[in-house]
């Protein structure tokens, strides 16, 4: 099992139950996240960046 610290950054969604799908849809094509958390908002380009920890195994 191989653990990876990244960052992506997801459109920003209408409700915060579509935000919170769409970041683990995007994280789980990196592997299985551990934790996740938004770490800033653009509210010109209407995008969050999302500093998570996922594994691969």
């Amino acid at each position: 099992m191989t653990t990876h610290f990244m960052t992506v950054e997801i459109d920003l969604q209408e409700t915060p139950t579509e935000l919170q799908k769409a970041i683990e849809a995007e994280l789980k094509k990196q592997g299985e996240p551990l934790r996740w958390a938004i770490s800033s908002v653009d509210v010109k380009k209407q995008t969050c960046s999302v500093e998570a920890v996922v594994t691969n195994g």
